[in-house]
């Protein structure tokens, strides 16, 4: 690894680290059940949605009720979405004149983009009227984000609240969550995006001469779709001149702030954050990156504010960071080697015999190896999904990195409110593993985790694990599955595998060597998805309405301090054991497997 590879590693975690305490001040503002500045300011706005709506701000809702609310919301969405996309033909704002997206892969969308998912089995700039994107895609984006961290809140008050029945109001968190957080900084977000020339308008695609002619050979095909063949049993052929390239437009940066903020990722176009309307330069890229982590960041300062011990927040984000760093150092080393298959081949005539730009298939060169790398581990640290580079091409320790990460349960960092409360469920098994050790009932943040609290967070940790291994081997075994592989053997698994952890964790990036825009793809993920997310978000809310009615217990001498050096430490061991143990043997024939043929 070079020493700017590094420099620019350094740089990212110094820009996030300084930007971490007041975006949490501010969100610990605008979460706060008592009147400031904040809430004063969009006051009257708050007030007339909760009007228009018939929402009761001030009503409380027990765990169970906040579930239903979050569950109808959600469906609600998704069927809007499905209807959009069906009917996407007769409604405006169609400059290309789309047709309606087929069944499997409408409900494939819907539930991805309400899940925060946002997996797309579908290319946006060839499928989506702009209609479609921005009343269904990009609402859901600020929606799906919306519910994180609205979950988020219910459990961080299942700690804060004593012998209380409630755990907030839906309706209220939501609303505060998109109004004062989501909407303001990417609207700011937008605008420095546009800065840097991605694109924003509703016009019609544009046809542009091309800077060589070049020739492309064509199948004939006849009325039906089916190839024409000669007397010899061949295609029939034609050959044509391009002299045009039609570039998208669209309304790009208005999706993409809120796809990066919203840790989403679902991409305006086809190539997400590689192509150049949607992430032009090196700066864009930085900025792309920088909101991926921001929110998810600020929460761990939102949760210490919240809970009354700061501390609380830095050990969880200290966990985070740990686990983080050396992968994304692996991934950047194992990319600047280069692909072990070409070693010694002199392939160029570098005097270690390994590559020496490092392996730069399917990367773009106005990012390069090391922001490749980094946005790869960072957008599969959380749930973002959105990618600057094919992970189909990275090598296979470099692809390892990214799909581990995934498998690691969305934690690192994770989605918007969802990674936080997903590693709280951690934090409840390492405080309980830690009260088998001294013989004490455990507890974290001055409440008990007894019997129910663990049944709830062990389901909420292994519910991923589970759709991940069985739906994987479902699709292995499947020949509908196995159909969409574009790479058989080692590399093939591993595509199967990525897709099937990035459903199961609610990422949405993919290794993009597969065909899954197919019924069997489209329902089999859709399912993970859908139940990977509701369940966790439904297992965590009844831990935090359990929580919510203890009582508080004060700090005694056998009380583990989780906001030690000590207590990250181990925290970070049960995520990374639980990974391992977990899915070391689905490594092993996927990535694992590739790198030993190909090394030699």
């Amino acid at each position: 690894m070079t020493t700017f590879d590094f420099f620019q590693v350094v740089l990212y975690l110094a820009v996030l680290l300084v930007l971490i305490k007041p975006v949490g001040s501010y969100m610990a503002l605008a979460f706060s059940e008592t009147p400031n500045r904040v809430t004063r300011f969009g006051g009257g706005v708050e007030r007339l949605l909760y009007r228009i709506a018939g929402v009761h701000a001030d009503e409380q809702m027990g765990w169970r009720r906040y579930a239903i609310a979050m569950l109808t919301f959600n469906i609600v969405g998704m069927l809007a979405v499905y209807v959009l996309q069906r009917t996407q033909q007769w409604l405006p704002l169609n400059p290309q004149h789309f047709g309606a997206v087929t069944p499997d892969s409408a409900i494939n969308t819907a539930i991805s983009f309400i899940t925060n998912t946002n997996w797309q089995g579908y290319g946006g700039e060839s499928t989506m009227s702009y209609l479609t994107q921005m009343l269904g895609l990009a609402v859901q984006n600020f929606l799906s984000a919306a519910t994180g961290i609205a979950v988020l809140l219910a459990v961080v008050r299942g700690f804060t609240r004593r012998s209380a029945n409630s755990v907030g109001n839906f309706w209220v968190d939501m609303t505060r969550s998109t109004l004062y957080v989501l909407m303001p900084f990417s609207l700011l977000m937008a605008l420095l995006l546009v800065s840097q020339g991605v694109v924003q308008n509703f016009s019609a695609y544009v046809d542009v001469p091309v800077a060589q002619v070049t020739r492309m050979t064509e199948t004939v095909k006849d009325a039906a779709g089916n190839p024409l063949k000669d007397a010899a049993g061949r295609d029939v052929t034609h050959e044509s001149k391009v002299t045009t390239q039609t570039l998208p437009m669209g309304p790009a940066a208005s999706q993409i702030a809120i796809k990066q903020l919203g840790t989403n990722g679902g991409g305006f176009f086809n190539a997400n954050s590689a192509h150049p309307f949607e992430n032009p330069t090196p700066f864009s890229n930085f900025l792309e990156m920088l909101a991926i982590f921001l929110i998810p960041g600020g929460l761990c300062y939102t949760f210490g504010s919240m809970v009354g011990d700061r501390r609380q927040g830095w050990a969880i984000l200290a966990t985070m960071l740990l686990i983080f760093i050396p992968l994304a150092y692996g991934a950047i080393a194992a990319e600047q080697a280069g692909n072990p298959a070409l070693h010694g081949l002199a392939v160029d005539q570098h005097a270690s015999a390994l590559q020496a730009g490092g392996n730069m298939e399917g990367k773009e060169t106005r990012f390069g190896i090391a922001a490749s790398g980094l946005f790869a581990t960072i957008t599969t640290a959380a749930s973002c999904g959105a990618v600057n580079s094919m992970h189909d091409s990275m090598t296979p320790l470099g692809g390892l990195v990214p799909m581990w990460l995934i498998q690691l349960g969305e934690v690192v960092f994770g989605g918007v409110g969802s990674g936080l409360y997903g590693m709280l469920a951690f934090a409840v098994v390492a405080v309980f593993i830690a009260g088998l050790m001294v013989g004490r009932t455990p507890e974290y943040l001055g409440k008990k985790i007894e019997a129910h609290e663990m049944k709830m967070a062990s389901l909420a940790v292994l519910v991923p694990c589970a759709l991940v291994v069985i739906c994987t081997a479902i699709a292995a075994m499947t020949p509908a599955g196995a159909a969409g592989v574009s790479n058989p053997g080692a590399h093939g698994f591993s595509q199967m595998l990525y897709a099937v952890s990035s459903a199961s964790n609610n990422n949405g990036s993919a290794f993009g060597g597969l065909s899954a825009n197919t019924p069997f793809w489209n329902v089999l993920l859709s399912v993970c998805m859908y139940l990977s997310r509701f369940l966790l978000a439904i297992a965590m809310l009844a831990m935090a309405g359990s929580l919510a009615a203890k009582r508080h217990v004060p700090p005694s001498a056998g009380t583990l301090p989780t906001h030690t050096p000590l207590f990250v430490t181990l925290l970070a061991c049960v995520v990374i054991v639980v990974g391992a143990l977990t899915f070391l043997p689905a490594l092993a024939l996927g990535p694992v497997a590739e790198f030993l043929m190909s090394a030699h």
